[in-house]
């Protein structure tokens, strides 16, 4: 599963997305737009901000956008700044993989084998999609559709 840090830090970008070309967007405005706490938006748009993918600006007409543009920026650049890794499992991480404790060894490992390929084609998909990509809404589960 994602993480929570990662969720708010897709849906802070896509609010950025949509307004590509229209200056600086507040933080109280993001926060409030996406559901997202203010303090831990700060955190995660300063980290942004240092690796290059978002402009701050202070002051009372500051605010942030996107550095790029929304097409050169995919959802797999941000999982992987936010999660490190897109591998469900340790050892089937390309750039910080580990071994799994109480396993096989990995050349005896099947699971591995297919973690890697749940790995390699969510990355695929991920690296596919950019920000500027339209994200079409799925209709509800009938379980969400109860409580809502």
């Amino acid at each position: 599963m994602l993480s929570q840090k990662t969720r708010y830090t897709i849906r802070a970008f896509q609010h950025l997305a949509d307004h590509w070309g229209k200056g600086q967007v507040q933080l109280a405005d993001i926060a409030e737009a996406q559901n997202i706490p203010p303090k831990f938006l700060t955190v995660i748009l300063s980290e942004m901000a240092r690796e290059g993918l978002l402009i701050s600006q202070r002051g009372r007409d500051g605010g942030y956008q996107l550095a790029l543009p929304p097409i050169d920026i995919s959802y797999g650049d941000l999982v992987r700044l936010t999660r490190g890794s897109l591998a469900l499992v340790p050892c089937a991480a390309r750039n910080a993989h580990e071994h799994c404790k109480n396993c096989l060894p990995e050349a005896e490992c099947r699971l591995r084998s297919l973690m890697l390929r749940v790995r390699d084609d969510t990355a695929s998909i991920l690296d596919r999609i950019s920000l500027a990509d339209p994200i079409k809404l799925e209709p509800l589960f009938e379980t969400e559709e109860a409580t809502q």
